[in-house]
């Protein structure tokens, strides 16, 4: 048998080792984290560079319903903490740094979480979704990402009513697993977030219009069986067009998907 770590020993060297984390995120982001974005405007940025919404309450196999209207909750909170910021030339977006500690008091509830391959519920679960629709907006800009973290190498749900690949979401766990981008164009861009009833609605909009478009697309989806398993499989690619020739300028593997399934599925 492996020897386990520190954190898996029990809860409280489990939490033990959250805090250290967080104390370590605190530390660096002190530092060296000095161009942050903060500053919001009510004025908003004339040219549309991308939207998308997101279902909020969404079949996952067997997840309690339940956990899906907390999330909707969880939403609701975080979404106008993220609402009309604009990132400038330089700055970094933080997600953590906008939306703080999703405590109870501030009135997140227990929502869906992964942690270790397995479906749990902790509070303020269900979060990975927001950052999920803004990774998706960044994706079709020339914004640098330079911190994302995945649900590395499994499928945890069947596909239902998918919109976005598989293999572009995110996971985040506060402080120390973050979603963060950098703005190292010569133009402003700002974020629009908000909820409806139904939907996680998202807009990256700028100051001007860009020279490029960027179209995300897959190849080779599918499953296979091997000895220990089944996995989904397929590559995520990204091309960036010029707007006036139509030329295609790059195209790029952004993710190379090999993610073992963890529900019941026939070949």
């Amino acid at each position: 048998m492996p020897r386990k770590l520190f954190c898996q020993i029990s809860p409280f060297t489990y939490n033990l080792s959250v805090k250290k984390c967080r104390l370590l995120r605190k530390i660096s982001d002190a530092l060296t984290f000095k161009n942050i974005a903060k500053t919001r405007s009510d004025k908003i940025l004339p040219q549309l560079i991308y939207r998308h919404s997101s279902l909020i309450r969404r079949k996952l196999g067997n997840v309690r319903m339940d956990l899906q209207e907390n999330k909707a909750v969880n939403l609701s909170i975080a979404a106008p903490k993220v609402n009309k910021i604009l990132i400038r030339p330089g700055e970094v977006f933080s997600f953590w740094n906008l939306v703080g500690f999703p405590s109870e008091k501030a009135g997140y509830k227990p929502g869906l979480s992964i942690s270790d391959g397995k479906a749990g519920e902790s509070v303020a679960g269900g979060m990975c979704q927001f950052t999920n629709l803004i990774h998706w907006m960044v994706l079709h800009s020339p914004l640098t990402i330079v911190e994302h973290h995945h649900h590395d190498g499994i499928d945890m749900f069947p596909d239902f009513n998918r919109q976005v690949p598989f293999g572009t979401g995110t996971s985040i766990f506060y402080n120390y697993l973050d979603y963060r981008f950098k703005n190292e164009t010569s133009v402003t861009f700002q974020l629009i977030t908000y909820t409806t009833d139904k939907y996680l609605c998202g807009e990256l909009r700028a100051e001007q219009s860009l020279d490029f478009s960027y179209h995300i697309f897959t190849e080779n989806e599918g499953f296979i069986k091997e000895e220990d398993g089944i996995f989904r499989i397929g590559q995520v690619y990204r091309k960036v067009v010029d707007k006036k020739t139509g030329n295609i300028l790059d195209t790029e593997l952004i993710r190379n998907n090999h993610a073992r399934v963890m529900y019941e599925i026939e070949l």
